[in-house]
C-alpha cells in the first residue's frame, strides 16, 4: 500500500517520511487512533516505503520488486500477527494458519475494523485473542537474516487482545531488538495494553478526520453528491469505515436499529412474553455482535438525549433514527439517561465477562420497563 491511498493524515505521512530519509526509525512503534481514521492502512504504507528499493520523496515507488510484493502482502520480511479463533477441525491456532484470509481481506478493504475479521473467521461465539504460541513463531522468523536484505518488519494488529504470555514474551523483543528489525503495533484501544509494553514503543497518536476530508473522499471516489457526502462526514465523525458503511447497504446496522426500536416499543407496552422472546433473538448473535448491538444502543440513547436540545449540528443520526427519534426522544431525559447509559455499560461488562446472554438481556429488558418515561 502507498501513502497515496491513504486518505487524509498529512502530518502523519509526512512525518513517518522524514524519519525514513534520515535513517531513524524506531525499532517498536504504537500507532494508535479512534476507529476508522488509518492507523492500520497507514503502518502498512510505512512498511512499504521503509524496504521500497526506489523511494520517491513522498511515497514508495509502487514497482520495485519489493513493493510489488507488499501490495500483495507476500513480501518475505513482512510479518503479521493478528488476534484469531483456534480452530482445531481445521487445524488453525496461529496467525499464520489466517494468512490467505488475512490476506484477501487486507487487499480488499483496508479500511476495516474487529466486527469484520470475526465475520471473516466465522468466529461466532469465539473470543479471538492473541496467542502465546505467535511469540514463539515470531521469535524464530526474527532470529533468520532479512531475505532481500532490507528491514525486517512486524505488523501487530491489535494488541490489546495479547494474552498474558504472549505480552511479557514481547517484551523480550522490545527491549532487545534484533538487527533492522521494527515492531509496529496497531491498537484501538491502547489503555488496554500492558504499561511495560506501552513503555517501550514509541507512540504516535492517529486523529479523527476531518469531515471535509472524508465528504471531499466520498464526492470523487464514490461520486456522491456535495449536500450528501458532507452529511455522512458528519455523521461518521471522523471514522472512515462509518462513512463507508453509510454509502453501501448495512444489513447489520438495520438489524440494531430494528432491535433498538422493537425493545423500546415492547418496555413502553410492558409486553413481557414479547421482551423474552427479544432477548432470545439477541442471544443467537455471536458475543461480539452482542457488545456492538448494545454500543448502538448507547448511541441512540445519547442522541435522543441530545435530540431534546434542539440543535441539530449535535446530533448524528440517519434519516431513519431521526425519524423514530422524534417521537422517541422525550422518553429519554435528565431522570433517567444516566441510569440507561449506566445498565447499558454494566450488560456489555457482563458480556464481555460471559455471563449468560439470555440472563444479561432479558434483565435490561425488564429494567427498562421502569426506565422509560415520558
Amino acid at each position: 500500500m502507498q501513502f497515496k491511498e491513504i486518505i487524509g493524515q498529512q502530518a502523519i505521512k509526512k512525518q513517518l517520511i522524514e524519519e525514513v530519509k534520515r535513517g531513524r526509525i524506531p525499532h517498536a512503534q504504537l500507532f494508535y487512533g479512534p476507529i476508522g481514521t488509518g492507523s492500520f492502512p497507514l503502518a502498512l504504507a510505512y512498511a512499504q516505503y521503509i524496504n521500497c528499493t526506489q523511494r520517491l520523496n513522498e511515497d514508495s515507488c509502487g514497482v520495485c520488486p519489493s513493493c510489488k510484493k507488499m501490495s500483495k502482502l507476500i513480501h518475505p520480511d513482512l510479518h503479521f500477527i493478528f488476534p484469531i479463533v483456534k480452530n482445531a477441525k481445521q487445524g488453525k491456532k496461529s496467525s499464520d494458519d489466517y494468512l490467505p484470509e488475512w490476506r484477501d481481506l487486507v487487499t480488499k478493504q483496508t479500511y476495516f475494523n474487529f466486527q469484520h475479521w470475526l465475520d471473516v473467521m466465522n468466529a461466532q461465539n469465539s473470543q479471538a485473542m492473541i496467542y502465546a504460541q505467535e511469540s514463539d513463531d515470531i521469535i524464530r522468523k526474527l532470529s533468520f537474516k532479512s531475505s532481500e536484505g532490507g528491514y525486517k518488519l512486524v505488523i501487530l494488529w491489535l494488541p490489546e487482545k495479547m494474552n498474558v504470555v504472549f505480552a511479557n514474551k514481547m517484551l523480550k523483543l522490545l527491549e532487545e531488538p534484533a538487527d533492522k528489525t521494527v515492531l509496529l503495533l496497531v491498537s484501538e484501544n491502547p489503555e488496554n495494553i500492558l504499561a511495560t509494553i506501552l513503555s517501550r514503543t514509541q507512540p504516535r497518536m492517529i486523529p479523527a478526520l476531518e469531515d471535509s476530508t472524508i465528504a471531499s473522499t466520498l464526492k470523487e471516489q464514490y461520486h456522491i453528491l456535495p449536500k450528501e457526502s458532507e452529511e455522512i462526514a458528519h455523521l461518521a465523525k471522523g471514522n472512515y469505515i462509518k462513512a463507508l458503511e453509510s454509502i453501501h447497504l448495512n444489513d447489520e446496522k438495520q438489524r440494531f436499529f430494528e432491535l433498538f426500536v422493537s425493545l423500546m416499543r415492547l418496555s413502553y407496552q410492558r409486553k413481557i412474553k414479547e421482551m423474552k422472546a427479544w432477548s432470545e433473538e439477541i442471544v443467537e448473535m455471536g458475543r461480539e455482535k452482542q457488545k456492538s448491538f448494545l454500543e448502538y444502543c448507547q448511541h441512540m440513547v445519547r442522541e435522543s438525549f441530545i435530540h431534546n436540545l434542539n440543535h441539530a449540528e449535535l446530533n448524528y443520526l440517519t434519516g431513519q433514527e431521526k425519524n423514530f427519534t422524534n417521537n422517541f426522544a422525550p422518553f429519554i431525559n435528565e431522570t433517567n439517561v444516566f441510569d440507561m447509559m449506566y445498565e447499558l455499560t454494566e450488560a456489555a461488562k457482563h458480556i464481555e465477562q460471559n455471563v449468560n446472554p439470555r440472563m444479561v438481556f432479558f434483565d435490561f429488558s425488564l429494567k427498562t420497563i421502569v426506565l422509560i418515561k415520558p
